[in-house]
């Protein structure tokens, strides 16, 4: 069950590229163990506002608290230290195609957490079992599946311990019948307790696991909240509209 005191907290981040303000005064904390998804149009803000709270992105205002502290621009060994407190999940895995499955989670135990290889690769093969990649650990990027792959880039990041978990459209670069794989590995992170915010187009599953959603449009969050309010009694048209598109479509695919 979730804490009632936010572990990460986000006020009025605001991005933009030239004239185009792509990220609008965006706002929200997520407490210990939940799960926050973000849906909404695409190109509606939602990778930016993960890249921006990861500092992939800088922000051009906003400001952000972890643990109760805030992040001031992170840098050098701290911008490491809060990457290895927020962990990152991509849409295209991000893994190194001359390293083995084991190398791609062991790496960043050796070169950013200082750990003897034998300490990192012991850990490395705990966390692909706890994706159910064990037996898979020594195969190239090129032999897996792209399932496998995004459960290869799950493993990394939780090797480092994360507080948070970020997902930025996790499934999106996978055939249909492999997301399965990936959605169930994110259940199993849900169940063990894992705090995550998460974008994704897949609706049912999030209506299923989430305990908020935040609807994003134009760079804007426009409205919040539990996932049968938002998909089905939203108080704002746009959102109505969003959502009942996509569960109908959902609908239509299961069926």
């Amino acid at each position: 069950m979730a804490d009632t005191v936010p572990i990460l907290r986000i006020e009025h981040m605001t991005k933009r590229y030239g004239d185009k303000e792509v990220l609008k005064d965006a706002s929200l904390s997520i407490n210990k163990g939940e799960l926050k998804v973000l849906i909404g149009p695409s190109g509606g803000g939602k990778s930016t506002l993960l890249q921006c709270i990861n500092f992939l992105i800088k922000p051009d205002r906003g400001r952000i608290w972890l643990d109760g502290t805030e992040i001031i621009r992170a840098k050098g060994k701290a911008l490491y230290a809060y990457r290895q407190k927020v962990g990152m999940i991509f849409q295209d895995f991000n893994l190194f195609d001359h390293l083995t499955a084991l190398h791609n989670v062991q790496i960043g135990l050796v070169r950013v957490k200082g750990m003897q290889a034998k300490a990192a690769k012991e850990r490395a093969t705990q966390e692909l079992d706890r994706v159910g990649l064990k037996n898979h650990m020594h195969q190239y990027p090129a032999e897996l599946s792209g399932g496998q792959k995004q459960r290869v880039s799950i493993a990394r990041a939780l090797a480092m311990d994360p507080e948070i978990m970020l997902l930025d459209e996790p499934t999106s670069a996978l055939d249909p019948e492999l997301i399965s794989e990936v959605l169930d590995a994110i259940r199993t992170l849900r169940s063990s307790g894992m705090t995550m915010i998460m974008s994704t187009h897949q609706i049912g599953f999030a209506g299923e696991v989430a305990d908020e959603l935040i609807f994003l449009e134009k760079g804007s969050i426009v409205e919040t909240g539990p996932p049968a309010k938002i998909l089905y009694d939203a108080e704002y048209p746009r959102t109505r509209d969003f959502c009942s598109k996509i569960t109908e479509l959902y609908a239509n695919s299961s069926s």
